[in-house]
């Protein structure tokens, strides 16, 4: 019996939950970028409908804080049979009115972990989860990188980088609500967090050879993924060059990430690449207006859309 399947089971127990229905799972959806900060968002994950035997991925960016998680998390489960969670970059925020007594880095990151364990929910800090519903079998690895600033040009040395994105007045809020805490630095927690996932990345692929994984990760693992039309020099928050191969090197069949905001479908090689945000409310107000709520924009990621014959295009998801 899978450990991990008892641990869940348990939290849903104690928080009262009904129990998942007894046949195999169904569908696997994916959303991320909900941030629960901005009241339209909050009012829109209360339509939420209960598909009961699906599950779903929450790929980073629930919010800032502890009660963001609750009710995101509190929400999934109701409406969901197993749920998936990793952090984004402002899960790890500590706000200004929190600076004396709120936690920093790791710190932050391990609390958000908790939280989602006493909701039975997957973290990056549990075992993979082998899905045997729509389009599986697969294992899903839910797994946390950070950055490193190596998505820039280059010619663009990293003592320069930030220098670069603030010529075009660009720098990310990152920069002053998210510690490294106990690292000297983000870069430094990014290279652990890579040398720590890899090596369970291996571990996996060499314990299931021919079940594909589901990589789940709130920042892209290509750099060629990061389009960003109207920032582009925002780029150096969004990943790290040293994933790029993750893709065929830990046999994915599905990448699912989030960050940027614009939701794409790519496929490279064999692996489909799905980019899952909803974003901040004015910038999916354009789907609210003709009619689309949050359920619409829900992602499908088992099964999933085919692998498309002939010249692989990205496909612009701008209503979902």
């Amino acid at each position: 019996m899978d450990p991990l399947l008892s641990v869940a089971d348990d939290a849903i127990a104690h928080s009262q939950i009904p129990s998942p229905p007894p046949n195999p799972p169904g569908r696997l959806w994916a959303i991320s970028d909900i941030h629960l900060s901005f009241k339209g968002n909050r009012e829109a994950l209360e339509k939420l409908q209960p598909q009961l035997n699906d599950g779903l991925i929450l790929c980073g960016d629930v919010g800032e804080s502890a009660d963001h998680c609750r009710q995101a998390f509190e929400k999934a489960i109701s409406c969901f049979r197993r749920v998936f969670w990793v952090p984004g970059n402002h899960e790890l925020y500590t706000l200004p009115s929190q600076k004396d007594h709120g936690a920093r880095g790791e710190k932050k990151y391990m609390e958000c972990v908790d939280i989602a364990r006493e909701y039975g929910i997957w973290t990056p800090e549990d075992e993979f989860s082998l899905w045997e519903g729509e389009g599986g079998p697969a294992l899903i690895a839910p797994i946390f990188t950070l950055y490193d600033y190596s998505f820039r040009p280059k010619e663009v040395e990293l003592k320069d980088a930030l220098d670069w994105a603030r010529e075009e007045d660009i720098e990310a809020t990152d920069e002053h609500l998210l510690h490294p805490d106990p690292y000297a630095s983000r870069i430094e927690w990014c290279n652990a967090l890579l040398e720590k996932t890899e090596k369970k990345l291996e571990a996996a692929l060499a314990a299931h050879p021919d079940t594909p994984l589901i990589i789940i990760n709130h920042w892209p693992l290509r750099e060629d993924l990061v389009k960003l039309f109207r920032v582009p020099r925002f780029s150096l928050w969004c990943g790290t060059k040293k994933t790029e191969d993750w893709h065929n090197k830990f046999n994915a069949k599905v990448v699912v990430s989030g960050h940027l905001h614009i939701r794409r479908t790519d496929w490279i090689d064999n692996t489909r690449f799905e980019e899952v945000s909803l974003g901040y409310p004015r910038q999916w107000q354009e789907c609210q207006e003709q009619g689309l709520d949050i359920n619409d924009l829900l992602r499908e990621i088992l099964p999933g859309p085919k692998m498309p014959d002939g010249e692989r295009e990205t496909m612009w998801r701008r209503y979902g």
